[in-house]
């Protein structure tokens, strides 16, 4: 999933998503994205959201995204988001909804670009390339599948000759 939220797709045969969506985000093909880029595509993503050419991604407009566009990609919690995108945001359109209106304007969108960009060029050089964008989506990946895994273990471990808490009555 891209920092804005659209799922990747395969494309051509041996494309992973990731990649297919970086080559189509690269507008000058010079193998970088650029926060003017990433800001360019997020707001043609952002033109496919809004059906209704308001301005805004509505609220029906994100039920669409969240039932239609990315069902897969939204499980409902941060951990399952890791799984499918470069950022653990378990609702990226919505997030983007700074002023909580309910809806997500053009220039929120476009903010929203430009503080995801800041979290994935953790070296602030101010480009993000494809090998970084990958390593990014798997550390991502591997951290969500730990996170899985993890159980709760409580925190007072108790013996066969520990009280039963669950039995004990006032003043024992």
């Amino acid at each position: 999933m891209s920092p804005m939220g659209e799922p990747f797709f395969e494309r051509g045969q041996g494309q992973d998503g990731l990649t297919a969506w970086f080559q189509q985000a690269d507008s000058n093909r010079d193998g970088m994205l650029t926060t003017d880029e990433l800001a360019q595509d997020a707001q043609r993503f952002f033109l496919t959201l809004d059906t209704n050419n308001d301005g805004e991604i509505d609220p029906d407009e994100i039920t669409h995204y969240e039932t239609v566009v990315a069902p897969s990609g939204l499980a409902g919690n941060e951990a399952s988001a890791g799984r499918f995108g470069l950022l653990q945001i378990p609702e990226p359109v919505a997030a983007a909804d700074t002023n909580f209106n309910r809806g997500v304007s053009a220039i929120e969108f476009k903010q929203a670009a430009a503080s995801r960009f800041q979290l994935l060029d953790a070296d602030h050089v101010g480009r993000l390339t494809l090998p970084q964008l990958q390593g990014i989506r798997q550390a991502a990946s591997s951290a969500s599948r730990r996170s899985s895994r993890q159980t709760f273990q409580p925190s007072v471990q108790t013996t066969p000759d520990s009280p039963d808490v669950r039995h004990m009555q006032p003043g024992d």
